[in-house]
């Protein structure tokens, strides 16, 4: 439930101790703002699930839950986890696992956001459509920012990329960019394997492996895992603190791109670009600086433990989002934050979806005009790649109407009427009907 202050998160952990207000007491109320913003967020958090309907309607009643009169939907939290990792990069739970547990924590909106890999989000979304949750498809890129002058040192950095649910508009320039991080993430690992080798803590190469699972580009956590197996530390924390750490004995970079390049290809592929855990970086302010002029949109000033002000500021001064998330991997331990703790006030997540929405729509367009001017089974495979709907391979090589009908049902799931409506999608649709008439 929205707390007071227009948090839409609001973990059942952190709720435990909350005394319930006495009778007569004073409860806060939602500014005009908050109420406009709860009310557009809930919208689209409900898309896909409300039916177009006119005698449907949002009601908001004084404890902020959201009520959609005329529908079988009940009133529900509003959870959005942004920042989350599977085994198919470095977490620990499936993807279909990962989502429900998020289900299980009260979680409404979820971005997996793998490093370097979107290999998760078709059983994110599978598991998703069974629980009644959304997913936003991520993925937490791995890059480098090198400064311009020589006084400065190279540093990693890591930017996080949300697409629509359609996915990236140029899937597969984007997953050629991510394959070649994925490749020197193998190096990497080998690299780090041969300096604790030379600190005489061996290691096999097969270890790492079999703990980072069949095709999952090993990390520093598969590398910290084997460690522990192989006793040379007594946890993750103390591997990374000795010998993992950025900079750290055993530590090794790939063959990470630069950083602003990342951000322009998010840009370019119908994504949202937001700086992960700024508070890590040793010159934030330059990173800050030269991703914003690369096309950055905000950067993470949310944790569990709060906003940090000092990050809040720098987002302001460069006109960036603020986000967060609870970087969640599964670990377990008291140290890690919990699946959807990260408190976002509504009015965050709203200007996060002005910012997105459009470009979410622009890259939706593009996917949609491809298969249009190109009506191949690949083209249509791009649209309906993270869809509800699938078609059977083979069953399609050329635009008709079953095709037609099921892209503007997508649209209908992705897509509002007013953006539907908008002059954009009312010349897609036009083009895809005449090549119907025409077909």
């Amino acid at each position: 439930m929205m707390g007071t202050n227009g948090n839409i998160n609001n973990h059942p952990k952190n709720n435990k101790n909350k005394k319930k207000n006495k009778r007569g007491g004073t409860k806060k109320r939602m500014t005009v703002e908050q109420s406009l913003a709860y009310k557009s967020v809930s919208e689209w958090v409900y898309l896909d699930t409300i039916p177009s309907s006119a005698n449907s309607a949002i009601a908001i009643d004084d404890d902020f839950k959201v009520k959609l009169v005329h529908t079988k939907v009940s009133a529900e939290k509003l959870v959005f986890e942004l920042h989350s990792h599977s085994i198919c990069s470095d977490g620990f739970l499936s993807p279909s696992k990962l989502v429900e547990r998020a289900h299980q924590y009260g979680v409404k909106v979820l971005s997996l956001t793998d490093h370097d890999t979107m290999a998760g989000i078709p059983q994110a979304l599978e598991a998703a459509r069974r629980v009644g949750i959304k997913i936003i498809p991520g993925v937490e890129i791995s890059t480098i920012f090198t400064p311009r002058t020589e006084s400065g040192s190279e540093e990693p950095v890591h930017v996080l990329a949300y697409y629509s649910c359609c996915g990236p508009s140029n899937f597969e320039k984007l997953d050629q960019f991510l394959g070649n991080i994925r490749e020197g993430r193998y190096l990497r690992a080998k690299n780090m394997i041969a300096k604790l080798n030379k600190l005489k803590l061996p290691l096999r190469w097969e270890s790492v492996e079999k703990i980072a699972g069949d095709g999952v580009a090993p990390g520093r956590v598969h590398v910290a895992r084997a460690m522990v197996e192989a006793g040379h530390v007594e946890n993750l924390k103390q591997a990374f603190s000795r010998y993992l750490y950025d900079g750290g004995p055993a530590y090794s970079t790939g063959s990470e791109p630069d950083a602003d390049v990342a951000v322009k290809l998010i840009c370019e592929t119908g994504g949202v670009a937001v700086l992960a855990h700024p508070w890590a970086l040793k010159n934030p302010v330059a990173i800050i600086r030269r991703l914003k002029e690369a096309g950055l949109h905000g950067l993470e000033v949310y944790r569990s433990d709060g906003k940090l002000a000092a990050f809040s500021d720098l987002a302001d001064t460069y006109g960036l989002l603020k986000l967060g998330g609870s970087d969640y991997h599964a670990r377990g331990g008291n140290s890690e934050s919990a699946l959807g703790s990260v408190s976002l006030p509504v009015v965050v997540v709203h200007e996060f979806l002005k910012v997105a929405r459009p470009i979410w729509c622009g890259a939706i367009k593009n996917t949609v005009d491809r298969y249009v001017s190109d009506p191949t089974e690949s083209n249509l495979d791009h649209v309906l790649r993270y869809a509800r709907i699938k078609l059977t391979k083979g069953g399609v090589s050329k635009m008709n109407h079953n095709n037609v009908e099921i892209i503007r049902e997508c649209l209908s799931q992705w897509l509002t009427e007013d953006e539907r409506k908008s002059a954009n999608f009312e010349a897609v649709s036009d083009n895809v009907g005449e090549e119907a008439i025409i077909i």
